[in-house]
């Protein structure tokens, strides 16, 4: 047959038309199914593929009745011994073990077949020492399996965390659909969990779950856009740029990393002179309030390369008040986390949340940071946020035991952090992301207990009083480098602007590259004891 027709707008389409269009519909835009060995043929560089347990066969463990028959019927009709194709490729020039599931052999179900040949291609990659890369798609259970069908679960998840223990690197990519026991053991499990547009991904299906609460489920429910949404994917990836996209996070996971030097094009830091800022505290607190002040993301587009951002906790949502990934600082791969205040126009402060990230934006941090510890990867954290989201609902979902969580497990981390405060610091929620090994603050910025205006209202019962509390807070970097709070205090241009932060993000980047060079030296026990030390101090 030279043609197939789209599921969605019932269009017939040449299959070589498809071919070329990584079996996307050009008529509507609907992701038809992509075959595993076309889709391996879109991601890894020419030649490389070398196929682990292609002969590997499971068999009738309940003796069910025709089953056997309909393995060999549905092999011999797509050419494929079971559900999922394992190997070893390159892709741009990295070696990956790869793993790609075929809806078109029983809907992918995971019977014991593809659960052992899911469970060696980590054991593999764990003896080779490689990454993996899985492309996830099942209707769930083998039925005809039964029990034997439920064990798989646990035996690939074990593998994964075996894999996971050694260090090594693995990418999930959910693609349609990826649903039951799949979802809930290694599909889900992954360092980097990506899904495909449109792809829809749960545990129970659609209808069952309608049939149980007796309502009609939105449309967009259980969608990849919605599990981003809900904070349990990394990003959503369209097929087109699905070899770029990995390819950008495998180069910075590679083993064989950039060194770090310092360049000669890194403008030489000037340390800002006692008195030199004739603003006064009150003065500082509306720069750093201002409106045109730059965002983290302002200053990652500044002073990174390759940048991927992550989203999400993992439990509940994606809260854009805290922004993070992974990029390049001259070449050398670090984590980035920061508060990330909407100043677009009010839609994107609504958005932001204005900066005050929830329990959901903590734990995104929290776990972003503990990605960086696995790998090995510096954490470079900016702070500005008036404090932490204030409610019914951060209460009710433990802001304060998330902080705690947060605060507690990064003292330990055994990799250097250093914390920038670009714009206010205020109270637990900038603290969150002020547990560096060094903090450093821009001129004009501000860092205290909470706000001026709630300071002289708790002290004062008067928050008109905010000037006068601004005073005698000692909320300014030249207060907090006196006070031993921060050790270095960055020079501003004046009113600091997108426009004209150039030259000072180049200084920034000499000195973050001289603070990694510092602790590039030292092993990870010296590092979290020297973090332990800072604040042991006060």
């Amino acid at each position: 047959m030279s043609e197939r027709k789209c599921s969605c707008c019932k269009a017939e389409i040449s299959r070589t038309i498809l071919d070329n269009n990584y079996s996307i519909c050009p008529k509507c835009g609907n992701y038809m199914r992509f075959h595993a060995r076309k889709r391996i043929a879109s991601l890894v560089d020419t030649g490389s593929f070398k196929e682990w347990d292609e002969n590997l066969l499971g068999d009738n463990p309940l003796k069910d009745e025709g089953y056997a028959e309909k393995l060999v019927q549905t092999a011999g009709k797509h050419n494929l011994n079971e559900a999922i194709i394992t190997g070893e490729a390159k892709i741009e020039g990295i070696r990956i073990a790869i793993g790609v599931m075929d809806t078109r052999f029983m809907m992918a179900s995971m019977g014991q077949a593809v659960g052992e040949k899911v469970t060696r291609l980590f054991e593999t990659s764990r003896k080779k020492k490689l990454p993996v890369l899985l492309f996830c798609c099942s209707g769930g259970a083998r039925m005809q399996e039964g029990i034997v069908s439920l064990m798989q679960m646990e035996k690939t998840a074990a593998a994964v965390k075996r894999h996971s223990e050694a260090g090594l690197l693995y990418i999930s990519v959910l693609t349609n659909p990826t649903m039951g026991g799949v979802t809930a053991s290694y599909a889900m499990s992954a360092d980097i969990i990506l899904a495909e547009k449109g792809a829809m991904i749960g545990f129970a299906g659609r209808r069952v779950i309608e049939q149980n609460i007796g309502e009609k489920l939105p449309d967009d429910f259980q969608t990849a856009e919605f599990q981003l949404a809900k904070g349990f994917v990394d990003d959503v990836v369209e097929r087109p740029t699905m070899r770029e996209y990995i390819g950008k996070i495998l180069k910075m996971h590679s083993k064989k990393k950039t060194k770090l030097k310092p360049k000669a094009s890194v403008v030489e830091f000037m340390p800002v002179k006692p008195g030199e800022n004739k603003n006064t505290p009150w003065q500082k607190v509306r720069i750093a309030r201002a409106h045109e002040r730059p965002t983290t993301l302002d200053y990652v587009v500044k002073m990174f390369d390759d940048f991927v951002e992550f989203h999400g906790d993992r439990s509940y949502e994606d809260d854009h008040a805290i922004v993070g990934g992974i990029a390049s600082l001259n070449g050398f791969p670090v984590t980035v986390v920061g508060q990330q205040k909407g100043k677009k126009d009010l839609s994107d402060a609504v958005y932001r949340n204005w900066g005050m990230a929830s329990q959901s934006g903590y734990r995104k941090a929290l776990r972003l940071m503990k990605q960086a510890e696995k790998f090995k990867r510096p954490i470079i954290c900016f702070v500005d946020t008036i404090g932490a989201a204030c409610g019914r609902d951060a209460e009710e979902r433990g802001q304060g035991s998330v902080i705690a969580e947060l605060l507690r497990d990064v003292s330990i981390i055994e990799v250097p952090i250093l914390s920038i405060i670009i714009g206010e610091g205020g109270s637990g929620g900038a603290l969150a992301l002020a547990v560096g090994n060094e903090v450093w603050m821009l001129q004009n910025s501000v860092y205290s207990i909470l706000t001026p205006e709630g300071y002289a209202s708790i002290l004062w019962k008067d928050n008109s009083r905010a000037e006068e509390a601004a005073e005698v807070m000692k909320m300014t970097a030249d207060d907090l480098y006196e006070l031993g709070i921060v050790e270095k205090v960055i020079k501003e241009p004046e009113n600091l602007n997108k426009e004209n932060m150039k030259d000072m993000c180049n200084q920034i980047k000499g000195e973050m590259i001289r603070f990694l060079l510092k602790y590039g030296r030292k092993n990870g026990s010296f590092i979290a004891k020297d973090r332990y030390k800072r604040f042991r101090k006060y």
